[in-house]
């Protein structure tokens, strides 16, 4: 369809005709000292586009007719948005109106109405300089972001009118847009699903990320199995992303660090690259309040081209540091086999900790403008680490303190630990990230002497919590806890715990008494051996956590982690007592304080209300409001109606409309065709052992055998018809991972195509 024209009175309203009536009259902001809960009574900020109205009031800049609070956008103002962006911000050429014009230029007017709520938003946080959470996450699994932006806009079907009007529908529209490939698994969704409640719940919250050009990879699945090609989700730009050219900071690699004056550490040479700021706004539901996730991509300047090199052929080398720095946001998750590989993820994890604290830190000084006070930042700051990935922010946080900003050690550990928490997310061992210390002192050479400063500290606190008469005890601590793993004690601890010489005094008085005769003897040579031996005995240090010289040296990611920050959480009850009670019980003893659960969940905005819309009718109607939807406990409600034949009647005929939109969905993935009157059994998750989809399997395959060896008539008395369903993506460098790929598909081939089963047992996967 070509692109309509429009008239210039169209223009007026482009930029400021999509917010919409304030909610929230009162505004409520945390005291210090309060904690950080996710309680919508405690914390409520009204539109903050509102302050800014009444701001612009007070100055008389604003008029009745453009009030921020007062158009609410109809089909009409939507529609001329759309065609705007579609003839002025065009990636199309502009003779067609199809579905991937159509999505770009109507992401690009909702955008518009994100921009003005952003704004305004931090506008507010920058005046009254409120505390704030900063979220570190290697991934975000935001999944797309159009549907979920005008839900929360409240503009859905403004939407779905106005490109009815244009000649699409919105949902076609919404399937043009590609995943955003910044995450993985449950700890992406878990990050972006907090992004969601943060602002819907009006916090003050800001998420880091690394903006990954290719993702993790993109999934076929052939008679091979699972195969892996490049994301390629930026192909044809990101319109909710907006770079700032404006904001970026240095990042340092390899070199060395030499004492300056005053003992003054300074880290010089080593490679330099560039980390330059990608924003993406986060919408609040029914809110003005739009917070922000910041993603870091990477360069360097551009006479790190080596032009005389081009010129002479040797394009490789002109490439090199270009190369070198951009790589590092090329991929979530390299494959860490090699060196090579384990070296450019430790650089995308200090990457994402170096560019987000240099920022949350210009982001305080600002603020505080004359009245800094580095003593108050932890009032201020509050850095949230999503797994260890971000761990390397403990030790980067102090060196910017200590080295940059001048602080002593004892200031800087203090703030430090007033500042950072850890999320844990897995209770396996070998899933607690340990990196050679080997190569971190290559790499971050200043961070390794941090490191063993804070091991230090923590050694000291075990010594003074257990003490050193029983030494087994202390071994066994300090073998838990250290955060250096296969590495000698200090010299200060060996010195503490080895045994005091006697005194000469002590000596004599022991002779004295021994004395067994009046008789004066001299001793022989080799008396005198014997008892220099029995005094080195004496003196000698317990051999306490003697290095394996076999072992490598490591440094214990998760236990920098508890010793570094003043709070830890897992994410389910059941984990967090797991947590207390084995993978960190020597911690919890000791800082029992510290130790809290908060529960994964996701919102329920993307998860019910938009994607669900059938369901969350009914939901509405009987517990009698949409308030379910920003505070789930108001699902209780429907318990009283438990039994209520009309409400099961109802919920039973939107559970099925859904089930044919699956069962039409596998039909056009996968050309399989099932019963939307079968159970669906489903199992989306990252391919992983401990995941068990391998148990799952071998349980279709049991049951699948079980009806090989039934008459049709005993199958159909014994069995209720099954569709079983797989999703996930086993790592690229994962065997063991990808052979349970390959069988899922090839059970999934050999059921489906067998008559005697019909309906009674299908198999359905999906790969992308």
């Amino acid at each position: 369809m070509a692109s309509l024209p429009f008239s210039a009175t169209s223009f007026h309203s482009t930029f400021i005709c999509f917010n919409y009536k304030a909610r929230n009259p009162n505004l409520f902001f945390l005291k210090k000292g309060s904690s950080f809960t996710f309680s919508r009574r405690k914390f409520i900020i009204k539109s903050v586009a509102s302050d800014q109205r009444q701001d612009l009031k007070e100055e008389g800049q604003i008029t009745e007719e453009a009030s921020l609070d007062t158009f609410v956008p109809d089909s009409a103002s939507v529609a001329s948005s759309i065609k705007y962006h579609s003839e002025f911000t065009p990636s199309f050429a502009p003779d067609h109106f199809e579905l991937p014009k159509a999505f770009k230029a109507t992401a690009e007017s909702v955008r518009d109405s994100l921009i003005i709520n952003w704004n305004a938003t931090y506008a507010y946080y920058e005046k009254i300089n409120v505390k704030q959470a900063y979220y570190l996450s290697m991934e975000y699994l935001q999944g797309r972001a159009l549907l979920n932006a005008i839900g929360n806009l409240e503009l859905t079907g403004a939407y779905a009118e106005a490109l009815k009007k244009l000649g699409h529908n919105l949902e076609d529209v919404a399937r043009e847009e590609p995943d955003a490939a910044l995450g993985n698994g449950g700890l992406g969704r878990l990050a972006s699903c907090f992004l969601d409640s943060l602002a819907t719940l009006n916090y003050p919250a800001w998420g880091y990320g690394l903006r990954y050009k290719y993702g993790l990879f993109k999934q076929y699945i052939t008679k091979d199995g699972q195969e892996e090609v490049a994301e390629n989700w930026l192909e044809m730009g990101n319109p909710w992303e907006i770079v700032r050219n404006d904001v970026s900071y240095p990042v340092k690699f390899y070199g060395e660090v030499i004492s300056g004056p005053e003992g003054i550490k300074e880290w010089v040479g080593g490679e330099d690259i560039t980390a330059v700021a990608y924003d993406v706004p986060i919408p609040g539901y029914k809110t003005k309040t739009t917070i922000n996730l910041r993603l870091w991509s990477t360069k360097v300047a551009p006479e790190k081209f080596d032009l005389s090199a081009f010129n002479a052929g040797d394009h490789a080398k002109a490439y090199s540091a270009m190369n070198n720095a951009e790589k590092i946001c090329y991929i979530l998750y390299p494959g860490d086999e090699s060196l090579e590989g384990k070296t450019l993820r430790l650089k995308q994890q200090y990457t994402l900790c170096s560019a987000s604290l240099q920022d949350i830190i210009a982001r305080y000084e600002r603020r505080s403008g004359e009245f800094l006070n580095w003593e108050i930042f932890p009032e201020k700051v509050a850095v949230q680490m999503n797994d260890t990935h971000p761990t390397l922010c403990i030790p980067e946080l102090i060196r910017i303190l200590i080295d940059v900003k001048g602080l002593s050690w004892e200031q800087a550990w203090n703030i430090t630990q007033r500042t950072v928490a850890y999320t844990n997310h897995t209770v396996l061992p070998e899933a607690l990230e340990k990196w050679s210390l080997e190569l971190m002192e290559k790499l971050l050479p200043r961070h390794v002497e941090i490191i063993k400063m804070i091991d230090e500290e923590l050694v000291q606190t075990i010594i003074d919590e257990y003490g050193t008469e029983d030494l087994d005890l202390l071994q066994e601590k300090l073998k838990q806890m250290r955060i250096l793993d296969n590495i000698e004690l200090p010299e200060s601890v060996v010195e503490m715990i080895a045994k005091p010489e006697k005194s000469l005094v002590e000596a004599i008085e022991s002779t004295e008494e021994d004395d067994v005769s009046d008789e004066e003897t001299e001793p022989t040579a080799e008396e005198d051996e014997l008892e220099e031996e029995e005094i080195e005995e004496e003196n000698e240090v317990p051999p306490i956590i003697e290095p394996d010289p076999k072992l490598p040296k490591l440094v214990r990611m998760a236990n920098l982690c508890v010793a570094g920050g003043y709070a830890v959480n897992g994410v389910a009850e059941i984990h967090s007592e797991i947590v207390k009670n084995e993978v960190f019980n020597d911690f919890y003893e000791m800082w029992p304080e510290k130790f809290q659960n908060k529960t994964n969940g996701v919102t329920p905005r993307r998860w019910i209300r938009f994607c669900n819309p059938d369901l969350s009718k009914i939901i509405t109607k009987w517990t009698g409001s949409e308030d379910w939807v920003v505070n789930t406990e108001k699902l209780l409600t429907l318990r009283k109606f438990s039994d209520n034949e009309d409400l099961q009647s109802e919920w039973r005929e939107a559970k099925r409309r859904n089930k044919v939109k699956v069962a039409s969905f596998l039909r056009e993935k996968t050309g399989y065709i099932v019963n939307p009157d079968a159970m669906f059994d489903v199992q989306v998750k990252r391919i992983h052992e401990y995941k068990r989809q391998l148990l799952n399997i071998m349980g279709i395959v049991y049951r699948y055998k079980k009806m090989k060896g039934m008459s049709h008539e005993e199958r159909k008395a014994s069995f209720a018809p099954r569709v079983c369903i797989f999703g996930g993506k086993a790592f690229a460098t994962y065997v063991q991972a990808k052979r349970i790929v390959k069988f899922i598909t090839d059970v999934g081939a050999t059921v489906n195509h067998d008559p005697e089963i019909g309906d009674l047992l299908k198999y359905g996967r999906n790969g992308g």
